[in-house]
C-alpha cells in the first residue's frame, strides 16, 4: 500500500505541474517573444490555448473514473495520472469543487488521506461510501476523537447538513471562476501586445 501510495502521489504532482506549466506558457512566449526568436503575437495564441486547456484540466486531474474498487475501509479509484487509494478510515479533509459545464454547476467531493492522496468523487455509489465514513467518523467526535474537516458545503451535498442550501457556495464558485479567467485572459492580452 505504502509503495502504490507514493507512485500516486508521485504522478498527481506530475500531473498538477504539468498543467501548472500548460498555464504558464505564455510567460515563456513573451520572454521567447522579447528575445525576438517568435513573434510577438506568441504569447496571445499560447495563451488561449493553454487557458483552455489548463482550466479544463486542473480540476479533473484528482477526479474518479470507472472502473473502481472498494474494500471495506479504502476506496482506489483510476484517475487521469493513474490509479489512487483513499483511505476511508483516515480522513483529514472532505470540501466540494465546484465547476460549472454546459450552463449548470458541476460538484466534485474531493477528500484527502493522512497519507496526502486525494480523489474527486464523483460517482453516487462513492459518496455513499463517504457519506457512511464521515458519519462514523462523527459518531467517534463525539467521544472525544477527532475527526475530518468537512466544509459546510461538502456536508450539504452529500446531505449530512439538510438544513442549509449551496447557492451561496455556488455564486461564490462561479464568481471565483470568472474572475480568474478574466483575470488570464487580461494578462494574455498585455503579454500578447494588445
Amino acid at each position: 500500500m505504502e509503495a502504490t501510495t507514493a507512485r500516486g502521489l508521485a504522478r498527481a504532482r506530475v500531473g498538477s505541474g504539468l498543467a501548472v506549466t500548460v498555464l504558464l506558457l505564455p510567460f515563456g512566449g513573451y520572454g521567447l517573444a522579447r528575445a525576438g526568436a517568435v513573434s510577438e503575437g506568441t504569447p496571445l495564441v499560447l495563451g488561449l490555448l493553454s487557458g483552455i486547456v489548463g482550466f479544463v484540466l486542473l480540476p479533473a486531474l484528482c477526479e474518479e473514473k470507472a472502473p473502481f474498487r472498494r474494500s471495506s475501509s479504502c476506496l482506489t479509484a483510476h484517475t487521469l495520472t493513474g490509479e489512487r487509494s483513499v483511505d476511508l478510515n483516515r480522513i483529514t479533509t472532505v470540501r466540494l469543487l465546484t465547476t460549472f459545464s454546459y450552463g449548470r454547476p458541476y460538484r466534485t467531493l474531493v477528500v484527502r488521506d493522512a497519507c496526502g492522496v486525494r480523489l474527486g468523487i464523483a460517482t453516487e455509489r462513492s459518496r455513499r461510501k463517504l457519506r457512511r465514513a464521515i458519519e462514523k467518523a462523527d459518531a467517534n467526535a463525539a467521544r472525544g476523537v477527532p475527526g475530518p474537516r468537512v466544509s459546510r458545503a461538502a456536508r450539504v451535498e452529500l446531505g449530512l447538513d439538510p438544513g442549509r442550501g449551496l447557492a451561496v457556495h455556488t455564486v461564490l464558485c462561479f464568481l471565483l471562476l470568472a474572475v480568474s479567467v478574466s483575470l488570464y485572459v487580461i494578462v494574455v492580452l498585455r503579454l500578447g501586445g494588445q
